[in-house]
């Protein structure tokens, strides 16, 4: 019997990792443990105590991480989480804020500054709104829950003002009575679902779909990462991994715009699917480092010009160098 290693990995439940989960594509060589958590569990847990031998992370994070003396984590270019974030700026209903101009001298609260999404949001509307990083103050902490800390420290930026929420508020609960101006967020506030909120872009997807058009970039969230020892151990391991997560996410593809039986509760999904690849082209949601080093330069880019990462990387050195060219025949 061939013996098999051992690997655990914790991702959340994507419709592109499903085969994983299931046991329907196997990475060779790896018997596959698979913990379905939050994405918000998952970094935290191992981001702060290396809980798994794999997992989904935050790209700004692991971005940080090689940066620091360890480099804990070796990552492949598996892009589990990809995402305009247009639609993720907040401001309240009567605010008055009809613009990104209008945003300069506010008040924002962000959940991290380091957030990959609000990396994404910050260099978005300095670079195509013309609304600097140090246009607005910056609030952090939970968004329904109080008490968030950052799970990655940083430098305060020179210039840029951050600072703590009280530890018994929510930055929903401050957007809603209006004691802060705006919020940059991946997930939505509930201050927005209960109508005391709204997005600054009346309408997002018009915004991200000329984004898209001017840019050809489709933003890059999280990717997945290999502890450094683990990979050490068995390079091996990374390629392997990378295989099956592709597998799995062209299995997803496949079956996105099932007409005979919908998979999803979306009575339109089949419109939706003509109408992105009308947009973005048939590979929307590519892995690999080819293809997306445009996307990914640009982030290092801002996180760079926003006072996070102490250097500039180029997109090769984030991914184990067995995942970024392959053999041929």
């Amino acid at each position: 019997m061939t013996n098999r290693v051992a690997l655990t990995l914790a991702c959340w439940d994507y419709d592109r990792t499903f085969a994983l989960a299931s046991g329907d594509v196997r990475p060779e060589g790896v018997d596959l443990t698979y913990l379905s958590l939050p994405v918000e569990e998952t970094f935290f847990r191992m981001l702060r105590y290396r809980e798994f031998d794999a997992a989904e992370m935050s790209l700004s994070s692991y971005v940080l991480s090689l940066l620091t003396p360890d480099r804990p984590f070796m990552a492949i270019p598996a892009f589990t989480s990809r995402a305009f974030r247009h639609n993720g700026i907040y401001v309240g209903a009567a605010s008055g804020i009809t613009s990104p101009a209008d945003l300069r001298g506010r008040t924002v609260g962000v959940a991290e500054y380091q957030l990959t999404a609000n990396v994404w949001i910050r260099g978005i509307l300095a670079e195509y709104h013309g609304l600097p990083v140090n246009a607005v103050r910056y609030r952090t902490g939970g968004l329904h829950s109080p008490g968030r800390t950052a799970k990655v420290s940083h430098d305060v930026p020179p210039g840029v003002e951050i600072e703590p929420i009280p530890e018994n508020r929510t930055l929903s609960d401050l957007l809603a009575a209006g004691q802060i101006d705006a919020i940059y967020s991946p997930r939505t506030p509930e201050a927005f679902l209960q109508g005391s909120a709204r997005r600054l872009f009346a309408d997002p997807r018009a915004e991200e779909e000329r984004y898209f058009a001017a840019t050809g970039i489709f933003p890059v969230m999280h990717v997945i990462v290999l502890r450094r020892d683990v990979y050490a151990a068995r390079p091996w391991l990374a390629r392997s991994l990378f295989k099956a997560f592709e597998q799995a996410r062209r299995d997803a593809a496949d079956r996105l715009a099932e007409t005979a039986a919908s998979r999803y509760m979306l009575p339109w999904l089949y419109a939706e699917a003509e109408r992105t690849v009308r947009t973005m082209g048939a590979d929307f949601w590519s892995y690999g480092l080819a293809g997306n080093e445009a996307g990914l330069r640009t982030f290092l880019r801002y996180s760079r010009e926003q006072g996070l990462a102490a250097r500039m990387l180029e997109p090769a050195d984030l991914f184990a160098p067995e995942t970024t060219e392959g053999y041929v025949i």
